[in-house]
């Protein structure tokens, strides 16, 4: 059964640097990558950004209290 990303944690830049899963567990921005690569994580999605890097974003559904910029800091 997939995670979900319940909060995340922000660098001074305001940059999202590690996340809080469902199940506890905190992982850091690139560990979060693979996991939503391998499908373990719900309702994200990896885009291509401008700069050409994958960049986790939360799956479009019309609610802003979910992306992932808006999640509670842990």
């Amino acid at each position: 059964m997939a995670e979900q990303i319940i909060a995340v944690r922000k660098n001074e830049e305001g940059s999202i640097v590690e996340m809080k899963l469902s199940s506890g567990r905190i992982v850091d921005y690139h560990e979060a990558h693979q996991l939503a690569r391998n499908g373990e994580l719900e309702h994200v999605n990896l885009i291509r950004g401008k700069d050409g890097e994958d960049h986790l974003r939360s799956q479009p559904d019309g609610k802003i209290d979910n992306n992932l910029d808006n999640l509670p800091s842990f």
